[in-house]
């Protein structure tokens, strides 16, 4: 075990300022532009997903570029109302009941990947319902573009020094100036590269190579298992909350570990479910 002197400086915190550019008094965020290269390259790549009509069932494209393009607004805020909710329930409710205006300080923690895939849910289903849409097919083509905007949206982590890693005395190790004068694992560069470009290449293998989106449903559970999986494996390698600590034991048991957990027994069951189906049409 390395003590707190073996974990000094081993690679400084690259000098990136958060704000991306100014225009007179309004600041732009590196942050803030994650979410807009996100939301607008998920869109880009989910109308082409959309217009290929050979990978849907029936080789009939269950939704049109006009109804993708008015989703993404649902999207949104399905995605920021529902990260920010998450985060206030799952992380820092005994704070924001003692001081309610902190739930509108968004730099007072941020956002929660799993608020916003409940929200992000709830406006699928509704949009589906209204726009009469098949509801698991709505599901895929969102599942199948999600990681774009989890890869920008760690490195914009990474960019604000926020949601480090755990001390280590590994080679890339990073001093993040909010982490104390000791080198600590760039987590988020982890999560990037594990939920944004290895997920991204292995829905897109689903979803190109075996046509996986003529069975409604399975790419929505590759997704969901994939990303459980990968956070529950970076979670050994983040800090967890500080308001929060581990839940169990010294070392091993986070919150971002018991949000994850469920969701692959729920992405299993999407994944045999959609086959049952596949199966029965034939």
């Amino acid at each position: 075990m390395p003590t707190a002197a073996d974990l000094l400086a081993i690679m400084p915190f690259p000098d990136i300022d958060p704000i991306a550019f100014a225009i007179g008094p309004l600041a732009i965020h590196w942050y803030g532009l994650a979410y807009v290269a996100g939301i607008l390259l998920g869109w880009a790549y989910a109308r082409r997903l959309a217009a290929n009509e050979s990978l849907w069932p029936g080789n009939v494209s269950p939704i049109s570029r006009t109804q993708l393009d008015d989703f993404i607004v649902w999207a949104a805020l399905g995605v920021v109302l529902g990260g920010r909710l998450g985060y206030i329930f799952f992380y820092d409710l005994p704070a924001v009941l003692r001081s309610p205006v902190r739930a509108l300080q968004i730099w007072n923690g941020g956002m929660s990947f799993h608020g916003g895939l409940t929200g992000t849910t709830i406006a699928m289903i509704l949009f589906a319902r209204r726009n009469a849409i098949p509801i698991w097919s709505l599901f895929d083509i969102v599942a199948a573009v999600v990681p774009f905007g989890l890869f920008f949206g760690r490195i914009a982590n990474f960019i604000n020094g926020e949601l480090w890693g755990r001390l280590t005395d590994v080679p890339w190790a990073v001093v993040f100036p909010t982490g104390g004068p000791f080198a600590r694992h760039p987590s988020q560069l982890y999560e990037a590269g594990l939920e944004g470009i290895v997920l991204l290449l292995v829905l897109a293998a689903f979803v190109f190579g075996m046509r996986a989106l003529k069975s409604p449903g399975f790419i929505t559970g590759v997704f969901v298992c994939g990303y459980a999986l990968s956070r529950i494996f970076v979670e050994f390698f983040r800090e967890p909350d500080a308001q929060l600590g581990y839940l169990l034991g010294t070392n091993w048991l986070t919150m971002g570990m018991v949000l994850s957990s469920p969701m692959i027994l729920l992405g299993l069951w999407a994944m045999l479910r959609a086959r049952r189906q596949a199966a029965l049409q034939l």
